[in-house]
């Protein structure tokens, strides 16, 4: 707002500028004198905090006496804010709701934040949750490098727009109106962006079934290669390549793989290509100097290419066979989440060599029959994705090996009917990216909308003013007034509890 007092905007009639220490009390433990131990309670890990949904999942439940040493403990009705990052910028705020026996332990990277009985619960979440407040909690973070925290004082002084008591829950229920229209719409969006990846996977078993090419293939039937000549050439290309160390394959096992067209044939990854893994390297070889590295996150990019926008660099003297190539299919050996292993990618030449790391599998292929794209995509297929993943290993992080990679048959056809299907996916493809990329904009258009709903209520423009409201400056002195007689009942308490003590010792 342009009018400002005290270097403050200017605030409604009624309103006051206060901080969340004077509306609740921060980190204020449960509040209980005695809990058996065998009481059940919640127990709420950071993962079961949702990230700008103010949801949270009280379904975990332990005995008091598992959680009551090391855990964050809170009630029902406090709300939540997670600390650490980058779990704050991320959003994880909301109100603890449906708590057994009303009581929580939760992670240690939780600040706990109990407002006083005539404050909204409700509408100290929707403040918390605005950009501007996490961006400002984030400059005031603390700590180091992947362990910064948001200090318990920079909670207490932040400054709260505080509206009076009647007008609060006016601004809580529209913006909990527009909101619910606003999430009707996001999921919308949300569920055409999964019906956008099994279109996807619907277009690719298609292809590789032979029916995406089936009228072009019965118009060029008299040009086409068929598989088994073109498989025999490769062979051929083999034998000369590795001389004596040559060994003739086993014939493909077809008994759970499904029927191919006319001229088709399946085969092993192994038996088309070189598999290689990447380098290893010390983290004092990581730095700005040396040779550009894939690494696991450059795989999971947009298309089927690696991303190589972004690499760190290995100080290594490398022999020429790690220097990738166009062409190279990268495989991902070892990834944290089991759905991530064996995500293959195509390499795309840059301006300057480029390496692989050792947690990435390279298959080169050895004939210039192959397309690498054609192979690409259909070790990108549902089907393919499920048996990589069902012949990797898992101990801490899952992997795949060279063999189980190599394994993996793939359906072969003529070099000009590989070119055709991947024309064709490139087609389809294109046209599900560009409605893609309109929801992704209307997701994000979607968030703009959801943040400046919260900035015009927390201005007092949301919602009209009713002069018959009690202003908020009475509102905040019965708080005072209250937080006195509670820290009175607290020093009483405290004096019984050592005259007490005294008693005792006699």
């Amino acid at each position: 707002m342009s009018n400002m007092i005290n270097g403050l905007p200017t605030l409604p009639n009624g309103w006051l500028w206060t901080t969340l220490s004077e509306i609740a009390e921060i980190n204020p433990g449960i509040g209980v004198e005695t809990i058996p131990d065998n009481l059940e309670i919640t127990f709420l890990p950071m993962q079961y905090v949702g990230a700008l949904t103010g949801h949270i999942d009280p379904s975990l439940i332990k005995n008091y006496q598992e959680v009551k040493k090391g855990y964050t403990p809170f009630v029902e009705g406090d709300v939540l804010f997670a600390k650490i990052t980058p779990c704050m910028e991320n959003g994880k705020i909301a109100i603890a709701k449906g708590l057994k026996n009303r009581i929580g332990f939760g992670s240690t990277e939780f600040h706990v934040i109990r407002l006083y009985e005539d404050i909204t619960k409700q509408l100290a979440y929707f403040f918390l949750i605005q950009e501007n407040v996490r961006k400002e909690a984030r400059s005031k973070m603390t700590g180091t490098a992947g362990q910064l925290r948001v200090p318990a004082e920079f909670m207490k002084q932040i400054l709260f727009p505080l509206p009076p008591q009647r007008e609060q829950q006016r601004i809580v229920t529209k913006i909990e109106e527009l909101f619910t229209r606003l999430d009707a719409g996001v999921e919308a969006l949300k569920k055409i962006k999964a019906q956008l990846k099994r279109y996807r996977q619907a277009v690719l078993k298609y292809a590789f079934e032979g029916k995406l090419t089936e009228k072009w293939r019965e118009t060029h039937r008299n040009e086409l290669e068929p598989a088994s000549v073109l498989l025999e050439r490769i062979k051929a290309e083999r034998k000369k390549q590795l001389g004596n160390k040559y060994k003739e394959p086993d014939p493909v096992d077809t008994s759970d793989l499904p029927e191919l067209p006319d001229g088709w044939a399946w085969v092993r990854l192994v038996e088309v290509s070189e598999l290689k893994n990447g380098i290893n390297f010390t983290s004092n070889q990581k730095g700005e100097k040396g040779i550009p590295t894939i690494d696991v996150l450059n795989m999971y990019s947009k298309g089927i290419n690696v991303d190589t926008t972004d690499l760190y660099k290995v100080n290594i003297d490398l022999a020429e066979d790690y220097l990738l190539r166009y062409g190279d299919i990268l495989f991902v050996r070892s990834s944290v989440k089991r759905e991530g292993v064996g995500w293959a990618s195509m390499f795309n030449p840059t301006s300057e060599s480029v390496t692989f790391c050792g947690f990435i599998i390279r298959a080169r292929l050895n004939s210039q029959t192959i397309l690498p794209e054609f192979l690409t995509y259909f070790m990108r297929t549902n089907t393919t994705r499920e048996k990589i993943i069902g012949s990797s290993s898992q101990v801490t992080i899952t992997n795949i090996n060279q063999t189980s990679l190599g394994n993996i048959a793939f359906p072969l056809t003529s070099i000009a009917e590989q070119q055709r299907i991947v024309n064709e996916l490139e087609h389809y493809f294109s046209v599900a990216d560009e409605v893609e990329q309109i929801v992704d904009q209307s997701l994000k258009r979607a968030q703009r909308l959801r943040q400046s709903i919260l900035k015009q209520a927390f201005e007092g423009k949301l919602v009209p003013q009713d002069p018959n409201d009690e202003p908020a400056e009475k509102l905040l002195e019965r708080i005072k007034t209250e937080k006195a007689r509670l820290e009175e009942e607290k020093k009483a308490k405290k004096v019984t509890s050592r005259k007490g003590k005294k008693k005792g010792a006699k």
